[in-house]
């Protein structure tokens, strides 16, 4: 918890009623990532504790764009491009909350249902008043982008007032009375409360969590080969169980209490592992955020793989292939084609630095053929991506 508009307030409201809170979530790509998990987690948070969580898509608001944390405009959806989205992020959420329409169970709307209907004149009539462009002038939103003299548009400026328009929409269709987000939302989030006073009369909440950041002051859900996608058609279970497999020694606790449900007096233990022991303690991490994303099956694939390549020399059957059409494939193509790196000139840096193996073994010759005319080839780059080359049979 970072931010809290009212603790007495919202805690004599809990003690007495289920309170309906909701995140807002852009649809702006096919999937969310791992810096969204904080969020997903504080609704399971918030549904474990006896609540419930809205989960809110912003089918209309992404046709406009947060300026939140934003250098630049962002690229606009299509309609269908927007719903496309949406419909395999829901597969997201339905790992980690439990829908249905019982008084406790998630449910998911879309912001686009109220927004898309709005009449421009009447919208800045009743709603618009509310804001003054002095304070919307305050917010770190417009104040980042002005200070750079990077464009801020009309219509992102106006991202606010939507984003507050939800909160009273969802406070009249749902008795939505708590608003939950990052730290950067928390101007957005007051707009909201503010605005549904001024109109309805009605007291709202808000609450924000602080950034999250690794040990080595990175920000979360960033690494140095992108995003850590949660659906598995962006990233493979096997890929995520290795970004929490590999975590700083240091965050393996702070981890598993944002994002497993792992009792907290093992994480005490767990986190108290010294030297080789710790790596106990990392899989026990990746094994549960893994199983919450993705299944127990998943997970104990992943950990299987992980196994057989790392501490028994073999190649998992988890690993990601890619199929040769020839009998012979060249280093560099490999190593590109695999997806371990980005570029031909990429692969030939990796194989002067001796990351580039085939069989454990080091491959030196940035020319060197490849025969792949038996059974599966295990390559390798660096330490950490390995995989297989296969003979196609078509």
């Amino acid at each position: 918890m970072h931010q809290l508009t009212d603790a007495d307030g919202l805690d004599a409201l809990a003690s007495k009623t289920i309170v309906p809170g909701y995140i807002g979530f852009d649809a702006t790509a096919d999937s969310l990532h791992v810096g969204n998990l904080v969020s997903i987690m504080l609704l399971r948070r918030l549904q474990q504790a006896g609540h419930k969580p809205i989960v809110v898509m912003g089918g209309g608001t992404t046709k406009v764009g947060d300026p939140s944390g934003k250098d630049e405009v962002r690229k606009l959806l299509d309609n269908d491009g927007i719903s496309a989205n949406i419909a395999s992020i829901r597969s997201c959420f339905e790992r980690f909350l439990t829908f249905g329409d019982g008084p406790t169970d998630a449910i998911l709307v879309n912001n686009a249902d109220w927004l898309d209907s709005l009449e421009y004149i009447p919208f800045l009539r009743d709603v618009g008043r509310h804001f003054t462009i002095n304070r919307m002038l305050t917010f770190d939103s417009v104040k980042l982008r002005l200070d750079r003299e990077q464009p801020l548009t009309f219509l992102e400026f106006n991202y606010m007032i939507l984003q507050a328009y939800d909160f009273l929409e969802l406070s009249r269709q749902h008795s939505c009375r708590l608003q939950l987000g990052g730290s950067d939302q928390w101007g957005n989030i007051v707009n909201g409360i503010e605005l549904g006073r001024r109109i309805d009369g009605t007291e709202l909440f808000g609450l924000t969590t602080p950034l999250i950041t690794k040990a080595d002051g990175s920000k979360m859900g960033k690494s140095v080969d992108g995003a850590i996608w949660l659906n598995e058609n962006r990233l493979s279970p096997y890929d995520y169980w290795q970004f929490w497999r590999n975590a700083d020694d240091r965050d393996v606790g702070k981890f598993m209490r944002l994002f497993t449900d792992i009792d907290l007096e093992e994480i005490t233990r767990l986190e108290a592992l010294q030297g080789s022991e710790i790596n106990e303690a990392k899989k026990v991490l990746a094994d549960a955020a893994t199983a919450m994303a993705h299944g127990e099956d998943a997970a104990r694939d992943a950990a299987s793989t992980a196994q057989q390549t790392f501490e028994q020399g073999n190649a998992g059957g988890d690993l990601p292939v890619f199929e040769v059409t020839d009998d012979e494939i060249s280093i560099l193509n490999a190593l590109v084609n695999i997806g371990f790196c980005a570029s031909k000139g990429e692969a030939k840096r990796m194989v002067a630095g001796g990351g580039a193996r085939i069989d454990g073994e080091p491959i030196k010759d940035a020319g060197a053929m490849i025969a792949v005319s038996g059974g599966d080839i295990k390559i390798s780059a660096g330490k950490k991506k390995h995989g297989l080359l296969r003979r196609s049979e078509s």
